[in-house]
């Protein structure tokens, strides 16, 4: 569960995961812990930290607090990425790949909070090798520093670049994404015509069944 570290730079916290050592000495064993965060802003920057302390609430300020230095600034697309990319750390392997809007975030838990406290919405991941969970994460710091913008590439090869297979990725999602929000708003807006063309109709009776019954009435008499 994601906690406000500062909530005037919207800079958010995750506990990744919190570990147990024990050290075997003289009057028994002697237990330490660690904990492993990831901070960010949801719109860019994003860090992890790792620390270690005698109890829990240390360890997990100790790994903020490094989680906060090592955050850095990396491009997107939109809210995925500008394109595939895999980072390695260890024998882990992570694949990230962009994703048309509202795929959301496909990937497990180590990797999912990297990917939200960094802002994406969309992509798609896949892992290869350990599933230690702290070589995960920074495989995925790995994979995100090797991201490059359109702009920078341009400015690299000296050349303007074209629609990229992503932006017209991004392009048609959104269409297909506006055109079903239209489709779903269209039968609440016929459901209220029909409501008020009831409402009408039985204003217009009612002065119909008034006269009835007048006549009923003098009928009667």
């Amino acid at each position: 569960m994601a906690e406000f570290l500062e909530a005037s730079g919207g800079i958010e916290s995750t506990t990744v995961g919190v570990y147990r050592t024990a050290a075997t000495v003289k009057g028994g064993r002697r237990f330490s812990f660690s904990g492993l965060v990831v901070v960010g802003d949801r719109n860019g920057r994003v860090g992890v930290g790792y620390g270690k302390a005698n109890q829990v609430p240390p360890a997990i300020e100790k790994a903020q607090k490094v989680a906060k230095r090592n955050m850095r600034l990396y491009p997107m697309q939109g809210r995925t990425i500008p394109h595939q990319v895999e980072g390695r750390y260890g024998a882990c392997r992570v694949r990230l790949v962009p994703a048309s809007p509202g795929t959301g975030v496909i990937a497990g838990a180590s990797v999912r909070a990297v990917l939200e406290m960094f802002g994406l919405q969309d992509c798609l991941t896949k892992s290869f090798g350990s599933n230690n969970p702290k070589n995960l994460v920074k495989a995925v710091i790995d994979g995100l520093s090797k991201l490059q913008s359109k702009s920078d590439i341009e400015q690299l090869r000296g050349v303007q670049l074209g629609v990229t297979d992503v932006e017209a990725m991004i392009a048609r999602g959104s269409s297909f994404v506006t055109t079903a929000n239209a489709e779903s708003s269209a039968p609440e807006e016929s459901d209220s015509e029909a409501t008020a063309d009831e409402s009408e109709t039985a204003k217009a009776e009612a002065p119909v069944a008034e006269k009835t019954e007048e006549k009923t009435e003098s009928t009667a008499e």
